[in-house]
């Protein structure tokens, strides 16, 4: 396979590069739940949150459901119906798949326009479990199939002669150049090291190349319980091109009033890539959450931008509330909803880490 480096191989030199999540969707992407040990004892109630999550999404786009057999066809047919979802909307793919994280193992769109024609395509990111589980090697090849169901280019991310990894949920684009990420979770040498002997500017061209991006601006890291290590959807999202909101923890207790604090800090000296200060608005934090002891990455940044309604994570708090009316001045032109998440974040995510976008 040929180096990054290689024109023929790099989407930025044909002039791709990765949408903002708010543009036009053709379609979203999900995979249907049957990991038991993402969601220990609640498997059955996941099921129904995703009726709920499609519920949402299928008035304005196709959701395409990838499944591993026409077993998982027929039962996601039945709680899908039984939740309202038109069953006209949703395609599905078969591919087998470890876990249902599809923002981080499916596949990745940018877009090109050139001679009045759209072109997407795929980036493969290769996957491989956050650099933490052992179980991936199905979900990895998820691109792949979504290439060839779609009849998409399909372009292999590579950095030093190396696969370079990077999970949907560990980047935040505003579609005109600027791109988000955490130290964290990319640049940390000791804890979930995706990319060995990668450094900081070498990771940066590398998403030049592969996203089209020009500007790479980095917070600190993650709130506690993330089980990625800093994704960056868990803390800080692009609402518009020149909006950002970011999570804020108003405890001076709790362990991530100290890690969030410095994301703020760092934020203020943020540009974006026309030179512009972005304008930043807080969202709060819920009260923290536990399963065996262990806490849980409940946050609301972790929403989802649909092409008829913005879904949100809430967890039966009063910020909830909170967060449904910041989110609501913010997105003026679709609604803002909320779905039940406590069950959903006991599998260390919620929705966006759920969804992937395909451009229209």
């Amino acid at each position: 396979m040929k180096d990054n480096l290689q024109p023929a191989t790099v989407p930025a030199a044909s002039g791709f590069s990765m949408p903002a999540e708010w543009e036009k969707h053709e379609a979203t992407w999900l995979a249907w739940p049957h990991s038991s040990t993402d969601w220990p004892t609640k498997l059955d109630a996941i099921r129904w949150v995703y009726g709920e999550v499609a519920r949402k999404i299928c008035p304005g786009e196709m959701i395409r459901l990838v499944v591993d057999n026409r077993t998982e066809v027929k039962l996601a047919n039945r709680y899908l119906g039984m939740a309202g979802v038109d069953l006209a909307k949703v395609q599905f793919v078969f591919h087998p798949t470890n876990r249902s994280w599809v923002r981080d193992t499916g596949p990745i769109f940018v877009r090109t326009s050139a001679k009045r024609k759209t072109e997407t395509a795929i980036v493969h990111f290769h996957f491989n479990g956050w650099a933490k589980y052992n179980d991936w090697q199905k979900d990895r090849r998820v691109p792949d199939a979504a290439a060839k169901y779609l009849g998409k280019r399909l372009f292999h991310a590579r950095a030093k002669g190396k696969e370079f990894i990077v999970e949907g949920g560990g980047v935040e684009v505003n579609g005109k150049g600027t791109l988000l990420t955490t130290e964290e979770c990319y640049l940390d040498e000791k804890v979930q090291v995706r990319n060995p002997g990668l450094g900081k500017e070498e990771f940066e061209q590398t998403l030049r190349n592969y996203l089209g991006v020009t500007n790479v601006l980095w917070l600190a890291g993650g709130p506690a319980g993330d089980d990625t290590h800093g994704h960056i959807d868990d803390v800080c999202r692009f609402v518009n091109a020149n909006t950002l909101v970011l999570i804020q923890e108003a405890d001076r207790k709790d362990p991530n009033y100290r890690p969030l604090a410095e994301n703020w800090e760092r934020v203020q000296d943020f540009k974006l890539e026309d030179g512009a200060k972005p304008e930043v608005v807080a969202l709060p934090m819920p009260k923290p959450l536990y399963f065996d002891n262990y806490r849980l990455p409940a946050t609301y940044a972790n929403f989802y931008i649909a092409n008829e309604a913005v879904i949100v994570p809430t967890f039966n708090d009063p910020n909830d509330r909170v967060a449904l009316g910041i989110l609501g001045d913010l997105f003026k032109d679709r609604p803002v909803v909320g779905v039940h998440s406590v069950d959903l974040v006991l599998g260390f995510g919620t929705l966006h880490c759920l969804t992937q976008q395909q451009p229209a």
